[in-house]
């Protein structure tokens, strides 16, 4: 696919199901996302590919959350976001691990670089055929979640991305 029809045609996709991106279509996928412009060359980016288990801890802690936000939600409604997190064939944790050690690149160039490197993700699986979907929401923000994944507070979930094969 040409580059402008990439980006001309990219879309979020509102379902995904099997297969989601071969082992040599991810390599090719993280080796798009490290080509992004980095101010200073820091590399804040992290891209995290989530085994099956990580994937249930992660979808366990971003419900845990939001329940802690919402007290008032029922077992019914944190199972259903838990479930919704799990629907993706592949998900991928798009972090910027802010260099506060250096006072040349600032926390918003590095953040700007990160999604950069998210876009570039996204368009190289899309490039390659599968559906994706860029979330964020309050499950991004919330330090147990980070924490879960192994993120200080002070560094920043760009993206949630979901891969897959687009449902009809």
């Amino acid at each position: 696919m040409e580059l402008r029809a990439a980006i001309e045609t990219r879309v979020s996709a509102a379902r995904l199901q099997d297969p989601g991106p071969t082992s040599e279509h991810l390599e090719l996928i993280l080796a798009a996302a490290a080509r992004a412009p980095d101010h200073g060359r820091l590399r804040p980016w992290r891209f995290m590919l989530l085994d099956d288990a990580r994937r249930r801890s992660f979808a366990e802690a971003a419900a845990l959350a939001k329940r802690a936000r919402v007290p008032t939600l029922t077992d019914e409604q944190v199972a259903a976001d838990r479930d919704k997190i799990l629907r993706s064939p592949t998900l991928i944790i798009a972090a910027c691990i802010v260099r506060r050690d250096q006072n040349k690149i600032p926390e918003v160039e590095q953040l700007v670089a990160t999604a950069a490197a998210t876009q570039n993700l996204f368009l190289a699986a899309h490039d390659l055929g599968y559906g994706v979907m860029w979330k964020t929401g309050a499950a991004a923000y919330d330090d147990r979640v980070k924490g879960m994944l192994g993120l200080d507070s002070g560094d920043h979930i760009v993206g949630i991305m979901h891969l897959g094969t687009r449902a009809a």
